[in-house]
């Protein structure tokens, strides 16, 4: 008797919205290539976001200002190969879509066709709402992204919690208001209070993933390279490490170095 083995059902942006109006918390981790994607992938994640933190952990910029468009694009080729269930998010990076929503658009479209993924993220309010609006209108969705925004880190001049003040949490909740009538299907709220991440939350109907905003939202995303420890020097207070990859790596490197030096690898029954 065959067995028929499970469908897999894809996560998409209803799904979402389903899981917000349920109750159901939404779990989301970044991915940059197709061996890591695989396993997050089959582990049962919500949504795999093809983060420009690739600029980081990846190339070993200081920001994520200078990936590309094009990198981008490789980076979400490799995730999308390799994803059978997740909703795919890809960052637009920096400069491909401030300020010019025709650049814009032909951004979000040039990532949607030649990388296959479901959907594009781009930070800030109301300043880009031409942009917005024009990929919305393309059949694009669209994920928003307030509070600390890695791509204006010169602006701030520092990677502290954002919306202390009660001037920019006044205007964090209008643009995550805006946002939301716009069309974003959901918004990602990084480093500010937890209780105005819980506010804007229960204000909005759209989902709202949290980066260091607390546990009063819909879900929660992290870098995977800082949540398996392979990143070494990054310790923020909203980070929690499931593994120390980067000692484990190290050590079994060293392990076979010492193996090929002693000539105890390749044993005899390591080769033909």
């Amino acid at each position: 008797m065959s067995v028929h083995k499970k469908e897999v059902k894809r996560v998409t942006t209803h799904v979402l919205q389903a899981m917000k109006h349920n109750g159901e918390k939404i779990s989301m981790l970044t991915a940059y290539d197709y061996s890591m994607a695989r396993i997050i992938d089959e582990a049962g994640i919500d949504v795999i976001l093809v983060g420009d933190s690739a600029s980081n952990v990846m190339a070993g910029h200081e920001t994520t200002l200078p990936i590309t468009l094009d990198q981008m694009i490789y980076h979400a080729q490799s995730v999308v190969r390799a994803v059978k269930r997740s909703l795919v998010v890809v960052d637009l990076p920096f400069g491909t879509y401030q300020g010019d929503s025709k650049m814009a658009l032909k951004s979000a479209i040039r990532i949607m066709k030649e990388s296959g993924a479901h959907a594009v993220k781009l930070e800030g309010g109301t300043e880009i709402k031409d942009a917005i609006k024009r990929i919305l209108s393309a059949g694009v969705p669209v994920m928003g992204h307030l509070g600390l925004t890695p791509q204006s880190i010169y602006k701030f001049g520092t990677y502290t919690v954002r919306a202390k003040e009660e001037m920019e949490a006044k205007k964090l909740q209008e643009d995550a208001s805006f946002l939301e009538k716009l069309g974003c299907f959901g918004i990602v709220l990084e480093k500010i209070p937890a209780e105005l991440a819980r506010k804007v939350s229960e204000t909005v109907t759209v989902p709202i993933i949290g980066i260091g905003a607390g546990g009063g939202v819909d879900g929660q995303v992290l870098v995977s390279h800082d949540l398996m420890g392979l990143t070494k020097d990054f310790h923020p207070r909203f980070l929690r490490r499931y593994l120390e990859l980067f000692d484990t790596i190290k050590g079994a490197v060293g392990q076979y170095i010492d193996d090929v030096k002693s000539g105890d690898f390749p044993n005899e029954k390591e080769q033909y």
